[in-house]
């Protein structure tokens, strides 16, 4: 089988082409990536070798690029990660996300189509749910849970879910969405928060909480949401959306602490700040229906994933310093430039 992961180089997608990689020998890999500010190609130097793996850098949204793509390598399956995902940058400049993850999804589609895809596969978030309350810790967001934005940024990413939808039901388009929660684990881009807090703790940096840090996630463990979409694109129904999460809530604040703790530091290094508009306060996945249908659940503990995801920004310093730094993006030219 051959499968195109877009947002190859970003933090899930790097992931799930190592899963894919390992666990799938007999198929090939073509990696797309943009490599805007998130997406990183040292993430891929372990499979740069492997004769399974090939990688291209382009724009989803460029449809003669990706149409010709599609033409010459003649794709079973699609993996979309490719899209803008950083709440706050959504809030500054709603218009790259409406391109890139409604447009470039479009595209993606028409490609899909025209060349035949058995399965086309739309990552997608909880975020398009909206919010729970706090005080209702027995309420969860299934897949039937109304479409409730709150973000350009969710917005976006749930009108690509209705578009997904659409040309199923118009085109007949084989496809799936997967809606997950928090992630985390290596290789994430440390504007979010737990490499974040990592990072500025290491360097006793000011860490800095919105609000008073009250907000709940439900963090999922990187390597179980790449298990749950290996199953999807698999066995997973034509048409179907399945939540992904990981039942594992816990407040920013909490998390933050923890961090502080394994690494030995102060607590005085917490800094609260005004908190986001439109700051969603709760979000929870019921995962039953994947779980019934495909099996899956949520393998790692956030008391275990924590720990390794900390040890991995531990022993890759450097990866982290040139990610701050900058120095990531001169990463392309010089391995590609003259080739």
């Amino acid at each position: 089988m051959k499968i195109l992961v877009t947002g190859a180089a970003g933090f899930i997608g790097t992931n799930f082409v190592y899963y894919e990689l390992e666990k799938h020998p007999e198929d090939k890999i073509v990696g797309l990536d943009l490599l805007t500010y998130a997406g990183n190609l040292e993430n891929l130097d372990g499979c740069k070798n492997n004769p399974n793996f090939s990688f291209v850098k382009m724009d989803i949204r460029d449809r003669k690029e990706i149409f010709d793509l599609f033409e010459k390598e003649k794709f079973d399956v699609v993996v979309n990660f490719a899209a803008e995902s950083h709440v706050d940058r959504s809030i500054e400049n709603p218009e790259v996300f409406l391109k890139t993850n409604i447009l470039g999804t479009q595209v993606l589609m028409d490609a899909s189509i025209k060349y035949g895809v058995k399965r086309y596969h739309q990552v997608s978030t909880d975020e398009v749910y909206g919010d729970l309350p706090l005080d209702r810790p027995d309420m969860f967001f299934t897949e039937d849970t109304p479409i409730h934005t709150s973000s350009p940024y969710s917005s976006s990413k749930a009108g690509a879910d209705l578009l997904v939808g659409a040309y199923h039901r118009t085109y007949g388009l084989p496809v799936t969405i997967s809606r997950c929660s928090n992630n985390y684990g290596p290789y994430q881009f440390p504007e979010k928060l737990i490499p974040l807090m990592i990072n500025n703790c290491q360097n006793n940096k000011s860490l800095p909480v919105y609000g008073e840090g009250l907000n709940v996630r439900d963090w999922l463990y990187v390597e179980d949401h790449c298990k749950a979409i290996d199953l999807i694109i698999r066995n997973g129904k034509v048409g179907e959306v399945y939540n992904i999460g990981g039942h594992n809530e816990m407040r920013n604040i909490d998390i933050v602490k923890l961090i502080i703790r394994h690494l030995n530091k102060s607590e005085d290094l917490i800094t609260y700040v005004t908190d986001r508009k439109g700051h969603d306060l709760r979000y929870a996945i019921d995962p039953t229906k994947i779980h019934n249908e495909l099996g899956w659940l949520p393998e790692t503990m956030f008391k275990d994933g924590i720990v390794k995801t900390i040890d991995w920004y531990l022993n890759n310093k450097e990866w982290m310093e040139k990610i701050v730094s900058g120095e990531y993006q001169n990463y392309y030219d010089s391995m590609y430039k003259n080739r």
